[in-house]
């Protein structure tokens, strides 16, 4: 898979693709090029982050303290298998939005004949090469699979819509249908009455929340979206935790990379008690909190989803003096949204502007559309 929003979009001011890759890559990079950027970043210089970090161990319980203020967790070292209980005085949920995939059911799934899988289990487009796809979605993985099959040779693809298509000026190979209603041994049927022989079905259903380490009283209880309830700042949970519990990377992104530093900052600095003005009174919190949830119940459509994640990362950013140039991003998420109206399978083919170093990518000397090798090394010799 590649990045489906320019790079530009996502850099670390402190670290920027320049620091990285040391000449000018493309906007839209593979994932295997966005992996290395991330690992430059915590790695730089003498700055290995892993040493701070205990890896292969899973959280099993978290449960506040009323008492003591603070929390018990319990964890198992997987290498060693042992158990082991410790006390810490904050706890910062950062387990992300994409590990527990949603997987509605549909009538007769259980009678189809081909292979069915989640997005989330999706890592190569040729093994669907000379198939009939089916991707169940409107979204962003809806999108982004059905270009990469079709780019790979499958032989066509339908997406399937519950509230509205996408509305693409889809390549050849590439349709939308209304919801999937239900399916027999190799025959999807959908809502408009038409039906299609497919030989797999992709489910590009989203995500749920999953937080089964937490106490009832800790876990976030909010639909997936763009400033979820019952946070302050969107970060610090407001349900219970005696202000002492953390939740970073929750919402919907349009920002993600610098976004997520900067509420890891701004937690950081709130528990040192470092942020002008903070901490506040409860009261203060859930107004600053329900302004925010107000205001998201208004969106109309992406361009207002992006000045809105644009204004929050502003506001964030302001309280802890966190180098941002969220006006300038907002402008390149507004670009790319037109780019993907003008035309979805090229748009990957544009280039931005770095906001920090002012370096202007350089497009895939082929083409996103003809560029079948996704090595790092390929993509970044491979531009105009």
């Amino acid at each position: 898979m590649w990045s489906n929003g320019p790079k530009e979009c996502h850099e670390i001011p402190d670290y920027t693709f320049d620091d990285h890759f040391r000449c000018p890559v493309p906007s839209f990079l593979p994932r295997a090029a966005l992996r290395e950027y991330l690992e430059g970043r915590w790695t730089k210089g003498e700055e290995d982050l892993r040493k701070y970090i205990k890896f292969n161990t899973v959280v099993r319980n978290v449960v506040y303290n009323d008492a003591s203020q603070n929390f018990t967790v319990v964890s198992t070292d997987m290498k060693a298998g042992v158990s082991s209980t410790e006390v810490f005085s904050h706890v910062i949920v950062a387990v992300g939005i994409f590990n527990a995939p949603n997987k509605p059911p549909f009538d007769g799934i259980e009678k189809f004949e081909g292979r069915i899988m989640h997005s989330h289990d999706f890592r190569d487009a040729k093994e669907f090469k000379g198939q009939r796809v089916l991707a169940v979605g409107a979204g962003y993985s809806a999108e982004d699979i059905a270009l990469q099959c079709i780019k790979f040779g499958a032989k066509s693809v339908i997406c399937t819509w519950r509230t509205k298509p996408m509305g693409f000026k889809w390549p050849k190979g590439i349709e939308e249908r209304p919801l999937l209603q239900r399916l027999d041994c190799e025959t999807a049927y959908f809502k408009d009455g038409s039906s299609a022989k497919v030989d797999a079905i992709i489910l590009c259903t989203g995500y749920l929340y999953a937080f089964p380490f937490l106490e009832d009283r800790l876990r976030l209880q909010s639909r997936l979206t763009y400033y979820p309830d019952n946070l302050y700042k969107a970060t610090l949970w407001l349900g219970g935790g005696g202000r002492r519990l953390f939740y970073l990377g929750v919402q919907n992104q349009y920002f993600s990379y610098s976004m997520f530093e900067n509420e890891a900052l701004w937690a950081c600095r709130y528990i040192m008690g470092t942020i002008p003005g903070e901490p506040k009174s409860e009261a203060e919190m859930r107004m600053d909190a329900d302004k925010w949830v107000k205001r998201r119940q208004g969106l109309k459509g992406y361009h207002d989803e992006v000045d809105f994640q644009a204004d929050f990362v502003a506001d964030l950013s302001g309280a802890v003096g966190y180098k941002m140039e969220a006006k300038k991003i907002a402008d390149m998420f507004h670009k790319w949204l037109n780019d993907k109206d003008a035309d979805v399978a090229s748009y990957r083919d544009q280039s931005f502007q770095s906001p920090f170093t002012g370096t202007v990518s350089r497009p895939l000397k082929s083409g996103w559309w003809r560029t079948f090798d996704d090595s790092t090394e390929s993509v970044v010799k491979n531009y105009d």
